[in-house]
């Protein structure tokens, strides 16, 4: 008798014993996937990658798809924020530029009215360019999956070069492999770029050379010309806004300092150096953009 009342109670315990069991594989797999969540939310914040991506358990994923679903409206809000921005930045630029020029055309007339004109297109100037920077930095922070490449940016610029400058005849080269891309916009990218080409084209006297070099998860673009070069002392000048080095040269003085500040948003650097051509090296350190991610298993 006491053998017939003993096989319930095993196979109840066999039962518990399983239910524990299954419900121990449960907590394994959502605190395994808890961790892997938390690494992949660890690569969204260091810009390496823009949703979380992969399979996730049924316990998890709902939490998964409501992350990815408010990182893309946050995507979607700061885009047509900076947006904004940007076009009301470029449409005050062109009435700044008539009263700079209305204000040298003045200056023969009434030096004092045209200094005071200067003065003021000058610190509007210097605000819509403020506030541009601001709207980027902010842009900059959901730059993560963005894949610019270098050659066909590099191609761009010196096809539009070649023209500006032709009656020089300036040599334009480049050494880029084919599969190097930098972690921004393909807009900041050019604005960089744009800024540090013309820049070369202009002080060089035949010779402008691009470069780009892999250095642990950076990627290094040099940019070398043949001109007579920046003298060391005169670097922290030409880095400031509306420093130049040689004030006879039409221009604003704002080009090397835009791209500084866009390079510090991204998590860059912009150095300046003496070139093995002779003249300036200027080099652009950016985060290099990473592969795809592949999904991890479940």
């Amino acid at each position: 008798m006491s053998w017939f009342l003993s096989i319930p109670l095993t196979l109840s315990l066999v039962g518990g014993l399983g239910c524990l069991g299954l419900g121990a594989r449960v907590i394994w797999r959502s605190l395994r996937a808890i961790d892997r969540l938390h690494v992949d939310l660890a690569d969204v914040h260091a810009g390496t990658t823009a949703r979380l991506s992969g399979t996730y358990p049924a316990e998890v994923q709902p939490l998964v798809t409501d992350l990815n679903a408010l990182l893309t409206a946050r995507d979607e809000r700061v885009i047509r924020a900076a947006a904004r921005a940007a076009d009301m930045a470029h449409g005050l630029k062109t009435p700044l530029a008539v009263l700079a020029r209305d204000a040298d055309l003045v200056a023969a007339h009434d030096p004092a009215l045209a200094v005071s004109l200067g003065a003021q297109v000058s610190r509007m100037a210097r605000q819509i360019d403020h506030h541009l920077s601001q709207a980027r930095m902010v842009a900059a922070g959901t730059a993560a999956g963005l894949r610019a490449p270098l050659v066909p940016a590099v191609s761009g610029l010196f096809r539009a070069l070649e023209r500006l400058h032709a009656d020089r005849r300036i040599a334009l080269a480049r050494d880029i492999a084919d599969d190097h891309a930098v972690r921004c916009a393909p807009e900041d990218l050019d604005e960089m770029l744009g800024n540090l080409l013309d820049n070369a084209c202009t002080w060089c006297r035949s010779r402008v050379h691009v470069a780009s070099t892999l250095v642990d998860a950076q990627l290094i673009v040099t940019v070398d010309d043949d001109g007579d070069g920046v003298e060391a002392s005169m670097v922290p000048r030409v880095l400031q806004r509306g420093g130049r080095a040689d004030e006879r040269v039409p221009g604003t003085g704002l080009g090397l300092a835009i791209v500084q500040d866009l390079a510090e948003l991204y998590g860059g650097t912009l150095t300046l150096e003496r070139s093995p051509l002779g003249g300036l090296r200027v080099r652009l350190a950016l985060p290099a953009a990473p592969a795809p991610p592949a999904d991890r298993p479940a």
